[in-house]
């Protein structure tokens, strides 16, 4: 006749997350195993059932029946086993992040995986695990652009002020071009790869076209989008678009132009001399970031100009069109944020980044 188990107790919050485990699909299959035997053990079903139910040995049930007794659930999980002492220790992670404040070897401008095991002969997988574990990424670039600008803080300023309270009866706009927009023709579609995935491809030859510029305005307030396509982007040009936009202009409204500092955008002082009402606020040098109407030349691009094969001039004039047809009807202001900017932008060294 089997023996009957002794009959263990529990909370209901442990019962829980064993019921939890024993249920799941995520865990470690060993650790829903022990659940489901620590479970038959609660309800007080003989060894041999459990064991069976569970597909094991008598003697692993009784095992993990006396550790939950001792321990709860602490108990299940499997406790340090003696081996070889590590190869690669804490010391060895030392190694790497000291060797990568080094100099890179002769021929190379940076240092790369295989390059840091060779110098600490090692093995470079186990070099990999300890910058994919530091989170380091040797081949992966990031760019910065620092304004030199000595009046940075009240050009900023004023810019976000203008984004976060406009003034009274006025117009802010955002004012930019996106010159020499190509007019490419290429085939493309969508093609298979080696590895079953579907792809957009396109062929790497192409035909040029000509180029157009585009103007384009931001209302800050509304997201809408007022455009003009030129095929040169002179001072006339810009001037002309202006004329545009301060004829569409309410009558008794000022108006507040954000533009950066191309030289198209400046040396303006006759013709606003005629229009009292336009006021030019201009965005730190190497600072164009702060002008919304880059945002929309992004989704541009990506929506309506990214992968696509124009036959003409005309089709590219008429891609741009239809997609500012499509924009507006929807457009809603964009959310102005950037992330904080601290003084020490780059920091050239592993330890500082670590610490």
């Amino acid at each position: 006749m089997s023996r009957v188990a002794p009959k263990i107790e529990c909370s209901a919050e442990v019962r829980a997350e064993l019921e939890r485990r024993a249920a799941s699909r995520t865990e470690e299959a060993r650790m829903v195993e022990r659940a489901r035997m620590i479970l038959g053990c609660l309800d007080g079903a003989q060894v041999q059932a459990v064991a069976a139910q569970c597909q094991t040995r008598a003697n692993t049930v009784i095992k993990w029946r006396n550790r939950f007794m001792a321990q709860g659930l602490l108990g299940l999980s499997d406790e340090p086993r003696p081996g070889a002492p590590k190869t690669y220790d804490e010391h060895f992670r030392q190694r790497v992040l000291a060797i990568l404040e080094l100099p890179p070897p002769k021929g190379q401008a940076v240092w790369d995986g295989p390059a840091v095991a060779r110098a600490l002969d090692s093995s470079v997988y186990a070099v990999w695990r300890v910058l994919r574990k530091e989170g380091i990424c040797l081949q992966r670039q990031r760019s910065w652009c620092v304004s030199t600008d000595k009046e940075f803080a009240a050009k900023a300023a004023d810019i976000v002020g203008l984004y976060l309270s406009p003034p009274e009866n006025a117009l802010v706009i955002s004012v930019d071009e996106k010159p020499s927009i190509q007019a490419l023709e290429r085939m493309t579609g969508y093609v298979e790869t080696d590895s079953g995935k579907i792809a957009r491809g396109f062929q790497s030859t192409y035909k040029r076209h000509g180029t157009l510029n585009l103007f384009a305005a931001l209302q800050v307030a509304t997201g809408n989008i007022i455009a003009q396509i030129t095929k040169t982007k002179r001072r006339e040009d810009f001037l002309g678009f202006m004329d545009t936009i301060v004829a569409e202009t309410p009558v008794g409204k000022e108006l507040h132009v954000i533009l950066d500092n191309y030289c198209t955008h400046k040396k303006c002082d006759a013709w606003l001399a005629q229009h009292p009402n336009v006021h030019f606020h201009f965005t730190p040098t190497s600072a164009s970031w702060l002008n919304q109407v880059e945002i929309w030349f992004g989704i541009l691009s990506r929506k309506a100009l990214r992968g696509a094969s124009f036959q003409n001039i005309a089709a590219l004039r008429q891609a741009i069109e239809d997609f500012i047809a499509a924009y507006n009807p929807t457009a809603t202001p964009f959310r102005w944020r950037k992330r904080e900017v601290r003084g020490a932008q780059l920091r050239n060294t592993i330890a500082n980044l670590r610490n």
